[in-house]
């Protein structure tokens, strides 16, 4: 007979954890994961990772969950390798094979692939996205062998660069780092790219280095959160504060706190801001984010008192060593 399962005792937690998403996990499945080891009450993502994806996927706790969606338009920077020479139903290493073609390219043919998909660029959706059409995803029409007609979406690629001409040493596959806008899908990059080189491509591999100001060397893996104590699991999370790097920070009197909390608009002599991050003078803790219009700070979304109060009590937090 089967031992009863022990219930988690869950907790309110407040932060933002920064994971190295493994292969094969799903983003949720890793939220759900790192959300059990912390015992956490509430818990969301900024934006998810492909299983087939690894790397950045910062994981958001408690208040910082308020700001999450924040941060979807952040840019992302992912290093991939394409297989070139093969199409797949999916345009990556999960689908299967419908198109091989030889690979045959030089040097400054590919140099000019790579400026001819560096800058802004219209990029068609794959079906096999999460995008939605009528209410649905479109990999569940893929799924149905349903093609839908999309609209090409114009996106930016900042930098593209080939870090490796030839992978594991195979001319047929390339390595490349791309610094892109949101909504940038990257398979569909690595599929047009190998279109252009005449061979057609797929993504063998993707992994995600950095979104906004979060990179890879301060991520933690979900093995190594296992390994460590729950004090230890804690001290890998950085303030929710982390989420609002590009706010311009704003420190309220003591007398004006309890007001801006209950979402009353302040008065004072402050610049006009469009972004502002609001702390209260007592270890000064956020208390939510704002703008400023005509030296009224306005506010937007808000800690509650109890949050705030949660925060204060909690021991101070600091990035682990992953």
């Amino acid at each position: 007979m089967n031992a009863p399962r022990t219930r988690v005792q869950r907790r309110p937690v407040h932060g933002v954890l920064l994971l190295d998403k493994p292969l094969g996990l799903s983003s949720n499945d890793a939220l759900q994961k790192a959300k059990w080891l912390l015992r956490a009450e509430k818990a969301g993502h900024t934006g998810t990772l492909d299983p087939l994806a690894t790397g950045v996927l910062p994981l958001c706790f408690g208040a910082a969950t308020k700001f999450s969606q924040m941060h979807l338009d952040a840019h992302k920077t992912y290093e991939a390798v394409l297989r070139l020479g093969q199409r797949t139903t999916t345009a990556d290493a999960e689908g299967e094979l419908i198109a091989e073609r030889p690979v045959a390219y030089t040097a400054e043919r590919l140099a000019e692939v790579v400026r001819q998909f560096t800058g802004v660029i219209h990029q068609v959706p794959p079906m096999h996205s999460a995008l939605k059409k009528d209410g649905r995803a479109l990999y569940e029409y893929a799924r149905a062998g349903i093609e839908v007609e999309r609209t090409a979406r114009e996106i930016e690629i900042f930098k593209l660069e080939v870090i490796d001409p030839i992978v594991d040493g195979s001319p047929s596959a390339i390595k490349i780092r791309v610094f892109c806008s949101k909504g940038t899908y990257i398979r569909t990059l690595g599929e047009d790219i190998g279109e252009a080189l005449g061979c057609g491509a797929h993504l063998a591999s993707l992994r995600r280095i950095a979104t906004g100001p979060f990179v890879l060397e301060r991520c933690v893996t979900l093995a190594a959160l296992e390994a460590m104590d729950e004090a230890q699991r804690e001290r890998c999370l950085l303030p929710v504060e982390a989420l609002l790097d590009d706010h311009s920070p704003l420190t309220l009197e003591a007398a004006d706190v309890a007001r801006f909390l209950n979402g009353v608009r302040r008065r004072g002599t402050w610049p006009d801001q469009a972004r502002v991050a609001v702390y209260g003078p007592e270890a000064h803790c956020l208390l939510g984010t704002a703008q400023v219009v005509d030296g009224e700070l306005i506010p937007t979304r808000l800690l509650s008192p109890i949050e705030i109060d949660q925060i204060l009590k909690s021991s101070p937090q600091a990035l682990c060593a992953a």
